[in-house]
């Protein structure tokens, strides 16, 4: 493989070293750690924030940008979405310096190369390095894009994930949180993509009351993007930490899903879309038994291994042999519930305070909250 010792505007997920975390943004920060860890990742790359900043300086435009949203009443729908399409707009044409696409392009080439597929398809997420904290999660900010081929369109989807920095909900959370606008930078992941037959979201504790001794899994049909955005309403399932076994389950209507569908010209690369599902899914379970106690596992690997609660990302790819068909896509801090102060003895009962001492055992010697 080509190798660019020398311009790391682009770097290999399992190649991402600490000390550059800061200028990959959080999400591809987790994806290195992930795969530095062993767990299954889907393999990529980072664009990291220096390409980012040298297309803003040399665009010339960010002080226009900033005045644009200066100062825009988010509570006027017209005048924040005006505001908004006229940054992106001008993000659209930030030109990418000769040598950072370069080594975009290179890396492209070897991930196509590694995966045996020519224009191999990739999803292009947005990697803000505001985002995924525990103090401010930015998840769903950003955008996402599903099944790019070919490194034109790459480098198309790395400024319209640029952009993304200043669609309305972005501008407004920005300002909610105090964070100047000229000084949010953007990474870009580009990673392979999955054939998902199912997917969906992973909490290493219950959402619901913040107990930390099970894991709670939404799932659904296609792609996950269809859970995260709640388009379609999952299955969800809770799986207990020390025994493994399924102690509920809630099997929903899911009348259509996010899959994979020609073009409609009949022409260019497939298209993820929303797609109404055949009578025979819509009641029934999207994922075996099986499958659900092996996302739990992995998702509490992903917690020990962070050594706090974790919202996961994950799907079963239709590419690998079952057994090994799950693979994670995604992992950040948990932010509800692990900014909450637990008590000690907080719990009602024996069984549950033996279950958290099981399942937390070096809080539970040290007599410290296990949140």
């Amino acid at each position: 493989m080509t190798t660019y010792a020398d311009n790391d505007s682009a770097i290999q997920f399992d190649a991402l070293v600490l000390d550059q975390h800061l200028r990959v943004g959080g999400k591809c920060a987790s994806l290195g750690t992930m795969s530095q860890a062993g767990l299954p990742v889907p393999p990529g790359f980072a664009v990291t924030t220096d390409v980012f900043v040298d297309a803003r300086e040399a665009s010339g435009l960010m002080a226009q940008i900033s005045e644009i949203v200066a100062g825009v009443d988010t509570e006027d729908q017209t005048a924040l979405s005006s505001a908004a399409m006229q940054a992106r707009d001008l993000i659209l044409g930030w030109p990418i310096a000769t040598e950072h696409e370069r080594c975009i392009r290179g890396k492209y080439a070897d991930l196509c190369l590694l995966s045996g597929v020519e224009d191999v398809p990739v999803a292009v997420r947005s990697s803000a390095t505001s985002e995924d904290s525990p103090d401010a999660s930015f998840a769903g900010e950003h955008d996402t894009y599903l099944w790019v081929c070919g490194i034109d369109e790459v480098l198309e989807k790395i400024r319209s994930c640029w952009a993304s920095l200043f669609t309305e909900r972005a501008i407004t959370y920005r300002n909610q949180m105090g964070y100047d606008h000229a000084e949010v930078d953007m990474a870009v992941a580009v990673q392979k993509m999955v054939r998902p037959r199912a997917a969906g979201v992973a909490f290493t504790l219950d959402p619901s009351n913040g107990d930390r001794s099970g894991i709670c899994i939404d799932a659904a049909w296609g792609f996950g993007e269809g859970v995260v955005s709640g388009d379609v309403t999952p299955d969800n399932f809770l799986v207990d930490k020390v025994m493994w076994s399924i102690g509920r389950r809630t099997i929903s209507p899911k009348t259509h899903a996010h899959l994979l569908v020609d073009a409609t010209d009949g022409a260019g690369h497939p298209q993820v879309a929303r797609v109404e599902l055949p009578a025979d899914q819509v009641d029934v379970p999207c994922l075996t038994d099986d499958e659900v106690v092996a996302i739990a596992r992995l998702a509490r690997a992903a917690e020990k291994h962070y050594g706090c609660p974790q919202d996961i990302e994950w799907a079963v790819d239709d590419d690998l042999p079952a057994g090994e068909d799950v693979v994670l896509l995604q992992a950040r801090p948990e932010t509800v519930w692990s900014k909450k102060s637990r008590s000690v003895g907080q719990q009602g009962d024996l069984v549950s305070s033996i279950v958290d001492t099981l399942v937390n055992p070096l809080s539970a010697r040290s007599g410290t909250p296990s949140a």
